[in-house]
C-alpha cells in the first residue's frame, strides 16, 4: 500500500548564510547565526522570490537591479518545514520525492542527513525511514553554492553541469541564477506491493485504431496482477486483468475503437485515461498508477524534391501531412521555479489561437512541466524537447567523457520516463546547435554534429529503447550546413537550418532572400522588433529609454545584437520624432520581414515542412528582442500577421506584403 502526502501544503520557511556556518555550529553546538530569516517561502518557489517577497530583494526586471540580485548565488540556503506525526506513522518504507531541486546540496530529517542532490534535471528520492521520530521531525532542504558559470558563451566541451544554463546570461535573459525547489514535494509511505516503474504510450494504427503500449515493475507483489482500464469520461474502452510477468516484459492493446488526436486546426484532441491496479494475492489494490493519453499516428516523410539520403521534414499525423508552424517556447520566468499553472494556460491559448501546432522547448531551458504538457495535449500544441546540451559560441562541440556522456543519458532517460505517454510530444532532440566546422575540425561553425559523435549516438540507444516509437534527431540544426547561404542554393546543402538572424535590409531585399530560399525546414527564424513603448518606460528604471542604441546601457543589456534603430534611420531617411515612432517602426519591420518570410516557407510546403520562429514570447521585459509576444503575453504585430498566415492553407496563401496589410500592424498598446 503506498500512500502520498504533498509537502506543498505545509508552511515552509527560508534562511540563508555563508557557507556551511549552518553545519559549523551545528558540529560544535553553537546558537544559529544565520544572516537571513527565517522568512516565508513557498514549495515549489526559488530563493529569489522569497526574498523578493520578504522586501530582502529588488524587482529584478527593472533594468540594472538582475546585478543586485547575484549575492544570492554566494549563499547557503535552507528551506525548513515541519512534517506532521501522522504522516511518518505506522511501518513501511517513508521517501521523499523531489520532482526538481536547483541544483545541489543536502536533504536532512531532524538535523541527520538523508542524503545529497546534485543536478535540476533529474528528480532525487531520500529515504527518511531511519531519522524519523515518533513526533516533531524537521525535514530541511539545503543548496549548495551553485556552478559558476553555465552562460551562453564558452565551450560547450567543458559545460559539464547539468543545471539550465539560461539562466546564466542569454541574449534573451539577463544573469538570474536559480536556486530552489523547481518541482513538486512528497512524501510516499510504502509498505507491501508498490510499482517500481510504470511507462505508456499511445499510438494509432494505418487504419485509424487505437495501438497502447505498457510496461510496467513492482516489488514485493508475488502472486499479484495488475488491473489495466482504459477509458474516456468514465465510459470503459478496454479492461483487462494481466499476469505482473506479462506487464514486466511490456504488452499492447491493439485495435483499440477511439477517436484520434489532432494538432492544433487540423482536428480534435479527445484524451482518454489509463489507470494501471497493482492487485496483491489477497485481492487488495495495493498502488495504482495513472495518465492520460491521447491516440494518433505520427510518421515523417522526404520533403518533396528533397537531396537524397537528406532528414525527412513533412509531418504526417494520422495520413495527413501537416505544415509545420509555431515557435521556440522559452521560460516563461527566468525563475521558472515560481511560474503559476495559469500562466502556462494563458499563453498557451495564446498560441493556440494564433494557429501554432508545434513548440520547441530548447536544450539551454528544462524538462517543462506537467501541467504544461498536460495543456498542450488538451490544446492540440505538438512539442519538440530538447535533452540539455547546447552551444557555447567559443566552441560547440559536446563533452565526450565517458561520465558526462552516461550523465546526460541518464538524463534523457528520466526525460522518456515522465513524459513519453504524452499525445503532444513528438519529437526528441539531443540538442541545440552542437556543431563544428565545416572542415571537420570542432571548433568553428557551421557543419552540425550526427550521430559519429558519442555522446549524441549514446542518446540515439536511449531514445530507441525507451520510446522507440517516437522521432530522435541529434541536435538542431541537422544536415550539411547549420545555417542557410542563399549563394548556395540549390545544391542540396540546407536541411534543417537555423535563422535567418536579424536584418534582412529592406522588405525589397528580404522578399529577395527568401525568393532563393530551399530550405527542408527553419527550425529557428527571427527578426527583431521592439517592446511597446509603455513598457520600455515601465522597466527602465532610473535608464533614460531614449535612444534605442548601444550607447545607451538600458539598450545594451544583456546583448545588443538586435538593436535596429540606425538601420531603420537609414531605411526611413530621417530619424524617429520620439519612442513611439521608433516603436512603430521597429514591429512594423518585424512583421513585414517575418510574413514574406513565414508566406515564402508556407507556400513551398511539401517542399518546407515547416518553420519555428525564435521566439515565441519575451522572459524577460527586454526593450527589443525577437519575440512576437511582449513580456506581458500581448502580441506585437508581427503575431497578428502571422496569425493569418497560420490559419491560412499553404495553397491559398497571397503575398507576405498582401497579408500585412490584412492586419493591424500599428503598435499593440
Amino acid at each position: 500500500m503506498k500512500k502520498r502526502f504533498d509537502c506543498s501544503r505545509l508552511p515552509w520557511t527560508l534562511e540563508g548564510a555563508a557557507p556551511y556556518l549552518w553545519a559549523f555550529e551545528r558540529l560544535h553546538h553553537m546558537g544559529p547565526s544565520m544572516e537571513v530569516g527565517p522568512i516565508p517561502a513557498r514549495v515549489p518557489g526559488s530563493v529569489q522570490a522569497a526574498l523578493r517577497q520578504a522586501g530582502l530583494l529588488p524587482d529584478w526586471h527593472v533594468s540594472g537591479n538582475s546585478r543586485l540580485c547575484e549575492w544570492v548565488e554566494h549563499r547557503h540556503w535552507i528551506f525548513r518545514t515541519s512534517l506532521p506525526d501522522d504522516w511518518l506513522r505506522g511501518a513501511g518504507r517513508f521517501e521523499l520525492h523531489c520532482e526538481g531541486l536547483d541544483y545541489s546540496g543536502w536533504v536532512l530529517l531532524n538535523g541527520r542527513a538523508a542524503g545529497e542532490f546534485k543536478g535540476t534535471h533529474v528528480p532525487h528520492v531520500f529515504d527518511l525511514t531511519p531519522l524519523r521520530r515518533a513526533e516533531n521531525n524537521v525535514l530541511e532542504i539545503v543548496f549548495d553554492l551553485p556552478p559558476r558559470w553555465l552562460g551562453q558563451l564558452g565551450r560547450t566541451s567543458q559545460m559539464t553541469e547539468w543545471k539550465p544554463r539560461f539562466n546564466y546570461t542569454w541574449d534573451w535573459v539577463p544573469r538570474l541564477v536559480q536556486i530552489g525547489i523547481s518541482g513538486p514535494v512528497a512524501l510516499e509511505r510504502k509498505e507491501g506491493p508498490v510499482w517500481t516503474g510504470w511507462r505508456c504510450r499511445a499510438d494509432a494504427d494505418a487504419s485509424g485504431q487505437g495501438v497502447l503500449h505498457l510496461q510496467a515493475t513492482a516489488e514485493g507483489a508475488d502472486g499479484g496482477r495488475a488491473r489495466v482500464w482504459l477509458g474516456r469520461d468514465g465510459a470503459t474502452v478496454r479492461e483487462e486483468i494481466v499476469p505482473l510477468s506479462v506487464l514486466a516484459g511490456g504488452m499492447m492493446w491493439r485495435d483499440l475503437p477511439v477517436e484520434l488526436w489532432w494538432p492544433n486546426v487540423e482536428g480534435g484532441q479527445p484524451l482518454y485515461e489509463i489507470t494501471c491496479c497493482l492487485v496483491g494475492a489477497d485481492g487488495a489494490v495495493h498502488d495504482e498508477r495513472s495518465a492520460r493519453v491521447g491516440f494518433r499516428r505520427v510518421e515523417w516523410r522526404a520533403c518533396e524534391g528533397a537531396p537524397r539520403g537528406a532528414d525527412p521534414w513533412v509531418c504526417v499525423v494520422n495520413g495527413r501531412p501537416v505544415f509545420l508552424q509555431g515557435v521556440n517556447f522559452p521560460p516563461l520566468r527566468a525563475f521558472f521555479a515560481d511560474t503559476p499553472p495559469e500562466a502556462y494556460r494563458e499563453r498557451l491559448e495564446t498560441y493556440r489561437e494564433m494557429g501554432c501546432n508545434l513548440l520547441r522547448i530548447n536544450a539551454c531551458g528544462f524538462l517543462e512541466t506537467e501541467t504544461f504538457y498536460d495543456l498542450c495535449d488538451e490544446l492540440g500544441l505538438m512539442v519538440w524537447q530538447e535533452f540539455p546540451l547546447t552551444s557555447s559560441g567559443l566552441e560547440n562541440w559536446p563533452p565526450e567523457d565517458a561520465a558526462s556522456i552516461e550523465e546526460v543519458a541518464r538524463i534523457a532517460r528520466s526525460f522518456i520516463e515522465r513524459r513519453g505517454h504524452h499525445a503532444s510530444l513528438v519529437l526528441w532532440s539531443g540538442g541545440n546547435e552542437l556543431m563544428g566546422a565545416l572542415d571537420g575540425s570542432k571548433e568553428g561553425i557551421g557543419k552540425p554534429c550526427d550521430l559519429s559523435h558519442p555522446m549524441l549516438r549514446r542518446l540515439a540507444e536511449v531514445a530507441a529503447m525507451h520510446d522507440p516509437g517516437r522521432r530522435f534527431i541529434p541536435c538542431s540544426p541537422t544536415g550539411p550546413r547549420a545555417h542557410s547561404d542563399p549563394t548556395q542554393c540549390g545544391k542540396g546543402l540546407h536541411w534543417n537550418v537555423h535563422g535567418p538572424y536579424g536584418w534582412l535590409g529592406s522588405p525589397q531585399e528580404a522578399r529577395a532572400w527568401y525568393e532563393k530560399d530551399d530550405a527542408l525546414f527553419r527550425a529557428e527564424m527571427c527578426c527583431p522588433g521592439a517592446a511597446p513603448a509603455d513598457l520600455i518606460r515601465q522597466y527602465a528604471g532610473t535608464c533614460r529609454p531614449w535612444p534605442p542604441t548601444a550607447a545607451n546601457p538600458y539598450w545594451r543589456t544583456p546583448t545588443a545584437w538586435w538593436l535596429d534603430y540606425e538601420k531603420l534611420v537609414a531605411m526611413h531617411g530621417r530619424e524617429p520624432s520620439d519612442l513611439e515612432e521608433y516603436v512603430e517602426w521597429s514591429q512594423a519591420y518585424q512583421a513585414e520581414v517575418l510574413a514574406i518570410g513565414m508566406t515564402a516557407c508556407k507556400a513551398r510546403f511539401p517542399r518546407c515542412g515547416g518553420v519555428l520562429l525564435w521566439c515565441g514570447h519575451d522572459t524577460f521585459p527586454l526593450p527589443i528582442n525577437t519575440s512576437i509576444l511582449d513580456y506581458e503575453g500581448h502580441p506585437k504585430p508581427a503575431a497578428l500577421v502571422l496569425k493569418k498566415i497560420w490559419r491560412t492553407r499553404p495553397d491559398e496563401l497571397v503575398s507576405g506584403a498582401d497579408i500585412r496589410r490584412g492586419a493591424d500592424t500599428g503598435t499593440n498598446r
